[in-house]
């Protein structure tokens, strides 16, 4: 909403809504025995029917941003062996967000040659409520078919995610021997150990709803949900403790890309510089954005990692964030001038400096919501990355040097 000066108007703690209950429709994969075209029609009938209280106007604009997808290499694309294409890759988005947030990297593999095939987890695209009754094994059953679906067409398989979308991709990576390869981005490997107990509400939450929410936001987003269920975090902790036992009982030996950031407020990085630090393959690339060059990892060989710094004073930018890799700068809704503002971290116990937040031009800093940053002033949380046209770079390097079939 808008007031007459143009400014966003600020309204105070929305109540539990319908939104925040599930829909009944979208807890659960569809189905192994569709096509993907039958899949992706399917999810944006789906996403129709739930969000339908959008209008027309903006309907369309929502369905396609959260709808699953698929790319066909461009002209010029190397045919495979025993496929119609020789390399294809499977992408996958983050908890509470969208395969919106995969439209650019998708967009670069499908230039490289690559067959793209972008899912859409269950819970995701439709209402925050419909994470309440998730769990992680529907999550990793779409990831799974995603990979059925693109193996028909190429010889070699890839995958990608983007926080938990990284964590699936690689959980599935060490089950099936037909991952060639993985490309993660802020992968969530750790989370808080906290996150183990988020679903005790459910011992009183028979009688108070509230309570199976982290927190409820106004969802003003319509790529990702800014209302975040305990379940969702609950989720990935049982996610990331099965992942932990496989890498114990397993050696990564795949090519694995990686970017992340120093000052991540979401994931633990740590435990994706140690899964770096342990894989063999001497393609492997680590791209590493910080802002303080006391704490950046070494041990590294020099051709293993890029260090990024992600400071631009120029700008206002105090760091590179968790929301930001995989969003370039020229994006429409999060770019440098897109129309979204992420200011949650204000909400509502500050209402001046969440309305400062969305307004002000000048004297925001953006950046993660670390103490460091919100000591300079008016922070937002930074949504892309003003160096995603190296992360490209660094990305062809890699894919360039990946052993053919």
């Amino acid at each position: 909403m808008q007031t007459s000066k143009g400014d966003t108007e600020v309204v105070i703690s929305p109540s539990l809504s319908s939104r925040h209950y599930p829909s009944g429709l979208n807890s659960h994969f569809i189905s192994n025995s569709v096509t993907f075209s039958e899949y992706v029609q399917h999810c944006r009938q789906l996403i129709a029917q739930v969000r339908a209280d959008k209008g027309l106007s903006g309907l369309d604009k929502i369905i396609d941003g959260n709808a699953p997808f698929e790319l066909r290499p461009t002209e010029g694309y190397v045919a495979g062996k025993d496929k119609t294409y020789r390399r294809g890759i499977l992408l996958t988005h983050g908890l509470s967000d969208s395969p919106y947030f995969m439209r650019h990297l998708a967009a670069f593999f499908q230039e490289n040659g690559f067959l793209v095939m972008v899912v859409l987890l269950p819970g995701h695209g439709t209402q925050p409520g419909d994470l309440l009754d998730e769990n992680w094994q529907e999550w990793a059953s779409t990831v799974d078919y995603g990979v059925n679906q693109l193996s028909v067409e190429v010889d070699e398989v890839y995958l990608g995610g983007f926080s938990a979308g990284g964590a699936l991709s690689l959980y599935q990576s060490m089950r099936d021997q037909r991952v060639r390869g993985l490309f993660l981005f802020a992968p969530a490997l750790s989370v808080s150990p906290k996150a183990a107990l988020a679903n005790l509400h459910k011992l009183y939450s028979w009688f108070a709803p509230s309570a199976k929410w982290l927190n409820v936001h106004l969802d003003n987003d319509i790529y990702k949900y800014e209302s975040f269920p305990k379940n969702a975090a609950a989720q990935m902790y049982a996610l990331t403790s099965v992942i932990k036992k496989q890498l114990a009982k397993n050696e990564l030996t795949i090519p694995i890309f990686v970017a992340v950031s120093q000052d991540d407020a979401t994931v633990n990085t740590s435990a994706t510089i140690e899964l770096m630090r342990n894989a063999p393959n001497i393609s492997n690339k680590l791209v590493y954005y910080y802002s303080d060059p006391e704490k950046t990892p070494t041990g590294f060989e020099k051709d293993k990692i890029e260090y990024v710094y992600s400071v631009l004073s120029d700008k206002r930018i105090g760091s590179s964030a968790h929301t930001a890799i995989v969003v370039p700068d020229e994006d429409e809704y999060y770019g440098e001038h897109g129309e979204y503002k992420n200011c949650l971290h204000y909400y509502p116990h500050d209402m001046e400096k969440y309305q400062a937040c969305l307004n002000q031009v000048e004297k925001v800093i953006q950046g993660e919501i670390t103490k460091k940053n919100l000591k300079q002033g008016t922070l937002r949380r930074l949504m892309y990355n003003p160096h995603f046209s190296s992360l490209k770079i660094a990305m062809k390097t890699f894919i360039d040097k990946l052993p053919s079939t």
